[in-house]
């Protein structure tokens, strides 16, 4: 096809491809679907080989949370039956992130539900920080604690976090119909506040809740704009008890299309395959290692996930490999970019988490281009987490 040729072409040189391009990827058939992957398998490979980065979630504080996110299991008025916790100790919480870290975790991505941190909870938060690191040598922490104040990314830096995660979700056109009680203004701020902090920026979407081709791509092509490091991809998880329960719209064909869109306009950037996988990927999921460098290991905020052991075969049956911890996982143009701005700002060449707390999809009226690929309802791959952070039971890692 001359247009997987043009992208392949354009991926290898970071150049963005057209809007039109981006939607014809999200347009092919299932009878292209393999060509597809392979064409966006050259770029992925191109800029990161055959590694896996491996990330694990610590849900720090879990539900209750004030914002009225439409997905989300911890919404304002959520009547999902998750775990319901208030902080974790630096030591329990450091107890969490070591059992990911034996698992192959290179990444912690520590996470709290509600609008954004006091400066008691950035306190709180910063010597959790400390408490990891101290124990888990060269492990990267990722903070993920909503909107952010002035001076709070400065701190979180100075504590020694790595980076901050705060998704956009959904396009900005839409994304009133998710959420009322923040805007994606507010986001999009708290995005740049990383960046301005010397913080690895760390971005990403919910696909999944009714948007159209349209929306993915806007909302895509706003983050390469923003310039992440890294763009989780999550796929919604309709809890019941949340407003998008019923929106069952994926299939693994539509989402192994949106991750080769993700790829091609963000070609050089860590491309996280996040949640949701198990349950609309399924048996699919070891060709999304073709399109993402990266994935969460083992359970989700409030859902369980793959167990780590067979997230980690999966790897090897793919012939993918783990990203050890003294491999920068960047492209060097990229690592030293963020090395030696300091303050976070990078090169407008490349596009830069997790659904959950603090933030997650869109529920637009609008109706998916491809309609015909939705799928039936699989309640059944949807388990509540029982185990890990906040529980006496031991952690899937």
């Amino acid at each position: 096809m001359d247009l997987l040729n043009t992208l392949v072409d354009k991926g290898l040189r970071r150049e963005l491809p057209s809007r039109e391009e981006a939607l014809a990827v999200l347009a092919t058939s299932d009878e292209e679907l393999l060509d597809v992957v392979a064409a966006a398998g050259k770029v992925r490979r191109q800029w990161f080989g055959r590694r896996v980065k491996l990330n694990y979630l610590v849900n720090l504080k879990s539900g209750l949370c004030p914002e009225d996110c439409s997905y989300c299991s911890q919404r304002l008025g959520s009547k999902a039956e998750i775990l319901k916790y208030t902080w974790l100790k630096p030591d329990e919480a450091s107890k969490a992130a070591a059992a990911g870290v034996a698992g192959g975790a290179k990444r912690v991505c520590l996470v709290a539900s509600g609008r954004g941190p006091t400066d008691r909870d950035v306190d709180r938060v910063s010597k959790t920080i400390e408490a990891i690191k101290e124990q888990n040598e060269g492990v990267e922490v990722c903070a993920c604690l909503g909107l952010l104040s002035d001076g709070q990314a400065e701190r979180l830096r100075a504590a020694g976090a790595d980076a901050y995660n705060h998704n956009l979700n959904t396009s900005e056109g839409t994304y009133g119909d998710i959420t009322t009680t923040h805007t994606y203004a507010d986001r999009v701020d708290t995005v740049q506040k990383a960046h301005s902090a010397g913080l690895s920026a760390c971005s990403g979407l919910i696909a999944g809740m009714g948007e159209s081709d349209e929306d993915l791509v806007d909302v895509v092509y706003a983050l390469r704009e923003l310039d992440p490091d890294s763009v989780p991809v999550n796929f919604l998880i309709p809890f019941e008890g949340t407003p998008l329960a019923k929106e069952w719209n994926l299939t693994p064909q539509r989402c192994l299309r949106i991750l080769a869109m993700v790829r091609f306009v963000c070609p050089d950037v860590e491309v996280r395959l996040a949640g949701g996988r198990e349950v609309h990927l399924r048996s699919m999921q070891p060709l999304a290692l073709h399109l993402v460098n990266s994935i969460f290991l083992g359970d989700y905020l409030t859902s369980e996930g793959q167990e780590g052991k067979a997230d980690l075969e999966m790897i090897a049956d793919a012939g993918f490999e783990v990203e050890g911890a003294g491999t920068t996982t960047l492209p060097e143009h990229r690592a030293d970019a963020l090395a030696a701005a300091g303050c976070g700002s990078h090169a407008q060449s490349g596009c830069g988490s997790h659904q959950g707390g603090g933030c997650g999809p869109c529920g637009s009226e609008s109706v998916p281009a491809a309609a015909a690929e939705v799928s039936e309802a699989r309640t059944d791959l949807v388990a509540v987490r029982r185990r890990g952070a906040g529980t006496d039971l031991a952690p899937n890692a």
